[in-house]
């Protein structure tokens, strides 16, 4: 369970920001939407929250720093040596366009809470620290920290990791993190953290769009293809089945020779899928259509079913960018309402997402005011990201209204060129 992620310096989110799933002392809706940790620090976690701001504010780019931290945790350590980082700092200013981008989550799993983070410029980590709560007082697993002085890196290890650390500590590269390595160097100690960024955090946006192959996957058995398809009708569909046709057809699939380092075409067989979906009217009518005849609500919808499934089941941090493309308002309240419902959503899933639908607001018992966060683009083109809480709003109060109206920000400020003829 995600219990807050910080970034720093970050292409517009040039100051330190926080996004926190830990739930506020209001009462309402408690047992819905929010999940119990045992954890004296932070009892409650939000089971999902939604980001509201106007177009180019910088929603997208809070996505994008937790994908780039995930991205850098599984991927650093298979870098060649001296590969510099594609990380983007605030460019806008000189000074922070020379400063490291930095990054932290905090999330519990298996009853202990772990709060990870590192700095990086292009050219290295310089920062990198663990601590581990198992208790309510803290364990300093490793810190490690780079002297410019010296230009090496310095290492402090804690008790609570155990293991070869030395041997991790010199395998480690200026451009990889220690813990990447660590595991890659079989570290049973810091697989669990390794694995949440790995298995347990999904996300969709425009660089790991939403694709069809999960759900094809899941719709080959019997059983959770009864499940998406039950749900599609709940959801006024009128899909009545799915079949998944395979075939095996020829494809040229690029091959790396180990001996001389060649890259050559081999014909190869792979597999490709056809999904037909049955329509069924009140009078017994029946179509079959394939997957280009459906609507791209349809198949946005479909594409989100699969995952949101096996997520809800398996107890993951969903994050979504654009949650709302080509679904209606309506589809998009229900797909929130399974996170919140305990019958539905048995592992403690998370749904984080950003969108543009103000309607969500208002909606009776969606959200509590804790779950709702803005980002707005300030003058000197960096983000803020900020929560309703901030505006104390009254419990009843008209949220969309109000967010329309600019009393909490995060609206675009139209110039007379696009503003209201007369």
């Amino acid at each position: 369970m995600l219990v807050e992620f910080r970034v720093k310096n970050f292409r517009s989110l040039r100051d330190e920001h926080v996004l926190s799933l830990v739930a506020s002392k209001d009462k309402t809706l408690t047992d819905t939407h929010t999940l119990a940790t045992g954890l004296t620090a932070a009892p409650r976690l939000l089971k999902s929250a939604a980001l509201y701001g106007a177009n180019a504010s910088g929603k997208s780019n809070l996505v994008k720093a937790l994908q780039y931290m995930r991205a850098v945790v599984l991927e650093s350590a298979a870098l060649p040596p001296g590969q510099p980082f594609a990380v983007q700092p605030f460019q806008l200013d000189a000074e922070s366009s020379g400063l490291p981008t930095e990054f932290e989550v905090t999330f519990i799993l298996e009853g202990a809470r772990y709060q990870y983070s590192f700095a990086m410029t292009q050219q290295r980590i310089v920062s990198e620290h663990l601590l581990v709560y198992k208790a309510f007082k803290p364990q300093r697993w490793f810190t490690r920290r780079f002297d410019e002085t010296t230009g090496k890196d310095v290492y402090d290890f804690g008790p609570g990791l155990k293991g070869q650390k030395n041997v991790w500590e010199a395998a480690t590269r200026p451009n990889a993190l220690f813990l990447s390595m660590a595991v890659q160097l079989n570290s049973e100690a810091l697989r669990p953290v390794f694995d949440w960024f790995a298995n347990r955090l999904v996300i969709f946006n425009e660089i790991s769009p939403l694709g069809p192959q999960p759900t094809v996957r899941m719709l080959k058995q019997n059983e959770v293809r009864k499940r998406i398809c039950d749900f599609l009708a709940a959801a006024d569909i009128g899909i009545a089945d799915i079949e998944v046709k395979t075939r095996k057809v020829p494809a040229q699939m690029p091959h790396v020779d180990p001996v001389d380092g060649k890259l050559e075409m081999r014909t190869e067989e792979i597999e490709q899928f056809q999904l037909l979906f049955s329509h069924l009217t009140d009078t017994g009518q029946k179509a079959v259509f394939d997957l280009t005849s459906e609507s791209a609500g349809t198949r946005n919808l479909l594409f989100l079913t699969g995952p949101i499934l096996d997520i809800l089941g398996k107890g993951l941090t969903l994050v979504i960018d654009e949650l709302d493309t080509s679904l209606h308002t309506h589809l998009v309240q229900a797909l929130v309402r399974l996170f919140h419902r305990p019958e539905a959503n048995t592992g403690g899933a998370q749904l984080i997402f950003t969108t543009h639908d103000t309607s969500l607001l208002d909606a009776y018992g969606l959200f509590r005011r804790d779950q709702i966060w803005f980002v707005e683009k300030k003058a000197d083109q960096s983000s803020t990201l900020y929560s309703l809480l901030d505006y104390s709003p009254r419990k009843n109060e008209a949220l969309e209204r109000g967010y329309l109206q600019g009393r909490y920000g995060a609206v675009p400020v139209l110039s007379d060129h696009l503003g209201p003829t007369h």
